[in-house]
């Protein structure tokens, strides 16, 4: 039986990072949303899934993954749940731990990313809050987007497996992860985040290697990956891009 994953159509978005892990590990999946209205899927079932009074344990917002009667919302408790059985996770407790609080610090990372387009509110226009986006983006490339990346940069380094991975010496979850942030930040901030990366060569060196990874290739070659736009959390606007 595949996944459901219920998430935006249009839009990369948090999904994005549990399409990756599915992508990765050749799960069967169905991105529900993307899906025909006439087969049951589509927005429609998004929607019905979000105000499903049946569930006792309601999703606040996509991404949403189905397996079997199991819900789980929130982009790290899916790629928690997802791991060990994706076989994206080393088994020992202490790594499982320390790849969570990774994918969280990347939460963290992608919010403060979007939230330089949308500083005031997210039910405003971004042309509602520019004065404001353009102060938020200036403290991020500068001081947040270079701290962020450091940190990772560390991790790699300090890795006792060796720096070919974020935790142990396998593919997980976290590193899937971290290649899409870097992704997203060289489409949103092509020059602030080549300046940030070119002092973490470790971490593009990860972001090449995942790259790499035979499934995770044919998926950024397939119809499956959703450019980036500016309906997204990663948005190009050249005024934000500061060096």
């Amino acid at each position: 039986m595949s996944y459901e994953l219920h998430y935006w159509p249009t839009i990369q978005g948090r999904g994005e990072f549990v399409r990756l892990a599915l992508e990765a590990a050749g799960a069967p999946y169905m991105d529900v949303a993307r899906g025909s209205d006439d087969a049951g899927q589509g927005l429609p079932a998004l929607s019905r899934l979000l105000v499903d009074r049946a569930l006792t344990e309601p999703p606040f917002a996509p991404p949403v993954l189905r397996d079997g009667k199991v819900v789980v919302a929130q982009t790290a408790a899916i790629l928690q749940y997802l791991a060990p059985t994706l076989r994206l996770v080393a088994r020992n407790e202490q790594a499982r731990v320390w790849t969570l609080q990774i994918q969280l610090t990347i939460a963290d990372l992608v919010s403060e990313a979007h939230d330089t387009h949308h500083p005031v509110g997210v039910e405003l226009f971004y042309e509602d809050q520019k004065p404001e986006a353009l102060r938020r983006a200036a403290q991020f490339c500068s001081a947040r987007l270079p701290k962020y990346l450091q940190w990772f940069e560390s991790i790699i380094v300090r890795n006792p497996a060796g720096p070919r991975h974020l935790v142990g010496g396998k593919l997980s979850y976290a590193d899937l992860s971290l290649f899409q942030v870097v992704e997203g930040l060289r489409y949103a901030f092509p020059k602030a985040a080549e300046r940030a990366l070119a002092r973490t060569p470790g971490v593009l060196r990860l972001h090449h290697r995942v790259a790499q990874q035979p499934r995770v290739a044919a998926y950024l070659r397939s119809a499956r990956r959703i450019p980036f736009n500016e309906q997204g959390i990663f948005r190009r606007y050249p005024e934000l891009d500061l060096v």
